[in-house]
């Protein structure tokens, strides 16, 4: 066999060399890669430490070539933002908290879409609201509720929201007392093995805390985390007062007093009633008149007072034609803005089917079903032809009649 092309054996000290070179190479492309684009005019008004690029008033995007978890490490690593996490146990309270605290300073529950560099493949969507802080800043709230289709991709992200926070809220809901040790076992695992630079959680039980702050003191063991475990909350405002209280005393520890939250004086988180957001708008003749909103931002505004709503669980508007999601709020990804979408538009043919078959002529239905556990509304969204509204609340907690009866007086906000 000829040699003559046969490349020299490397020196083992030189073969070493390239290889950490290398890797350093690799470090720093991926580091870069994973950096939001900046070569676009409008993007002075982003401040150093958002974590994506803003492209409209309530959505923000970050294009990754790697996982989307190394990717949000990488950024956080980097940018080293500070920011609230809250995630969820037994419970999908977590985005309800947002819309209501949303609602109460007059914003919008924001999203982070994470999108495959070079592609623009949509991998993961995370929701944030921006809290305004004493000195005129802004903190972000996320919600660990990641929407992706890998399951593996949810979690992981999840515990990685909690390890760079500066505060993990991490809130409870009906567990078992023999079942609690299980239930934060997956959480306990991801902080031993970290990294987890954060060094407080609070637990916010929705049910009895009675056994759960032993639980607790035992979820931290051998990670170096405080926790501190609050009593029973039943409402969005009490469940502001502890996080906000205990992020006054963290920023008063570090000295910086101006980053910290309204008090609960200041707004209620809770949700105003339907009616008394109708009542509440201006008359036409009035000189004070509520900014006209575009449509975009319509839909999420009527998704998002729908998901505030007693009972309700996951909530979207789509287009029938296409059966694509043009809005979404609540407990995704179960049941998905996307199924959700599907699912409504087939309920719709299938029901026009029925009504021209009967004879009763061609229109939009307007349905309420109950199932086992369930209703299901749906809808024409007033005002947008060719869009509808489907909805989907726990029996249990819904009044059918009188969500039917607010979801109508929503239909003001379309005037």
């Amino acid at each position: 066999m000829s040699s003559a092309h046969r490349t020299p054996p490397t020196p083992p000290g030189e073969a070493a060399s390239i290889s950490a070179d290398a890797w350093r190479a690799t470090r720093a492309h991926t580091s870069l890669a994973t950096q939001q684009l900046d070569d676009a005019p409008d993007n002075a008004g982003i401040t150093a430490l958002d974590v994506g690029r803003q492209i409209n008033a309530s959505e923000h995007e970050l294009f990754v070539s790697c996982a989307p978890a190394e990717a949000m490490r990488q950024q956080f690593e980097h940018l080293r933002p500070e920011f609230i996490a809250v995630h969820d146990v037994e419970t999908a309270s977590s985005r309800k908290l947002l819309v209501g605290i949303a609602a109460a300073v007059d914003s919008v529950v924001q999203r982070l879409v994470i999108r495959r560099q070079g592609y623009g493949t949509l991998l993961c969507t995370l929701e944030f609201v921006e809290l305004p802080t004493a000195g005129g800043g802004a903190i972000r709230m996320y919600s660990t509720q990641a929407e992706a289709d890998d399951a593996h991709a949810r979690h992981t992200l999840a515990h990685l929201l909690l390890a760079y926070s500066r505060l993990g809220v991490v809130m409870v809901g009906q567990v078992a007392a023999h079942g609690i040790a299980a239930a934060f076992e997956p959480l306990h695992q991801a902080m031993l093995a970290g990294p987890w630079p954060n060094r407080n959680l609070l637990l916010l039980p929705l049910t009895s805390a009675s056994a759960l702050a032993a639980h607790g003191t035992e979820l931290t063991r051998g990670s170096g985390v405080n926790v501190r475990t609050t009593p029973q909350v039943s409402r969005p405002a009490d469940a502001w007062a502890f996080i906000a209280g205990t992020w006054r005393r963290l920023r008063d520890q570090s000295g910086s007093g101006q980053n910290t939250l309204p008090a609960l004086a200041e707004f209620s988180t809770a949700p105003k009633p339907v009616s008394a957001q109708v009542a509440m708008r201006p008359a036409p003749d009035s000189d004070r008149r509520e900014p006209v909103l575009s449509s975009p931002d319509l839909l999420r505004r009527y998704v998002h007072q729908l998901s505030a709503l007693a009972g309700m669980l996951s909530c979207c508007v789509f287009e029938v034609a296409s059966r694509s999601h043009i809005a979404h709020a609540g407990a995704s990804p179960s049941p998905s803005p996307a199924l959700l979408a599907a699912q409504g538009a087939e309920m719709l043919s299938a029901l026009s089917t029925a009504s021209l078959a009967l004879g009763l002529g061609e229109a939009t239905p307007d349905v309420a079903i109950t199932l086992g556990a369930h209703h299901l509304l749906l809808r024409a969204v007033p005002k947008h032809p060719g869009l509808a509204m489907h909805a989907v609340l726990d029996k249990t907690q819904a009044n059918l009649t009188l969500i039917r009866l607010q979801v109508q007086r929503m239909d003001a906000l379309f005037d």
